[in-house]
């Protein structure tokens, strides 16, 4: 039974990590967190631990959907691996101080990231576009669906920094960090959506790639968990990819948004009772 319930937890976070860009983690850490308290059969794990196993299998979700949406070449590789310039050495800071976090902090921590999260989700629609500086700029096209070129352009700097910043959460939070960088890469760099979705998987497989070596290395990894998580997590990747090609994502991100916020202040609620 056990192994059924990670299953399933690996093909929901593949799925709608894949599907809106996030990676995954910001479903399996709560999850695993949560089993032992609640579950028979399942061991408690630390907050590293369970930050250290969710980088690991975000890895194969990344890999999964990435290889899907380089099928409908929605990669955009170049500023991808400008991106993981920034997100690369991010993910093994944030990787390092993990360790600095006990149970009921991170359990506050991680869940009013998980509420700013569903918030941005909530406004990124209705927030201005950014305007740009002059300065060097990485200039990209992309041909959408009706056949029209659509440009974007991003700093790259500025890219690499947001890029930075990003990693460093992944890797504290064991979230893949695509939460922040979706909306980073619509708002102020115009990626096309389904470009900055795909793109984003695309850096979160990298940057967890990166990452997960250090949490390797603190052993911070639960093996078990993991081998149960992966298969889900590969064939939830690879059914989000496509969906997102397929159908609007408008009722999963709503959904997301609802979850997001409920497991939210679950953890909170967890971390100042310490329950």
């Amino acid at each position: 039974m056990e192994w059924i319930i990670l299953v399933v937890v690996g093909i929901v976070a593949g799925t709608i990590g894949s599907l809106v860009g996030l990676g995954g983690g910001i479903i399996v850490v709560p999850m695993l967190l949560t089993l032992g308290s609640y579950l028979p059969g399942f061991e408690s794990v630390s907050p590293q631990v369970a930050v250290g196993t969710s980088l690991l299998v975000v890895i194969f979700t990344g890999l999964s959907s990435t290889l899907t949406y380089m099928k409908y070449k929605k990669v955009d590789y170049k500023s991808g691996l400008i991106f993981f310039i920034g997100s690369g050495p991010g993910g093994i800071v944030g990787a390092y101080a993990n360790k600095f976090f006990n149970t009921t902090s991170f359990s506050i921590w991680f869940g009013l990231f998980m509420i700013f999260v569903s918030i941005i989700l909530i406004v990124k629609d209705k927030l201005p576009q950014w305007k740009q500086q002059p300065g060097i700029k990485v200039n990209r096209s992309y041909i959408g669906e009706d056949g029209n070129e659509i440009s974007y352009s991003f700093q790259p700097v500025l890219g690499v920094l947001i890029a930075f910043v990003v990693g460093f959460i992944s890797g504290l939070f064991g979230i893949g960090g695509g939460a922040l960088m979706v909306p980073a890469m619509i708002l102020l760099f115009m990626f096309p959506p389904h470009i900055a979705v795909a793109t984003s998987m695309f850096i979160i497989f990298l940057s967890a790639s990166t990452s997960s070596v250090t949490h390797i290395a603190l052993g911070n990894i639960n093996w078990l968990y993991t081998a149960a998580l992966i298969p889900g997590a590969w064939f939830g990747g690879r059914f989000g990819a496509v969906l997102n090609t397929k159908l609007k994502d408008k009722t999963i991100v709503n959904l997301l948004r609802i979850v997001l916020i409920i497991a939210g202040l679950k953890l909170i609620f967890e971390g100042f009772t310490g329950t």
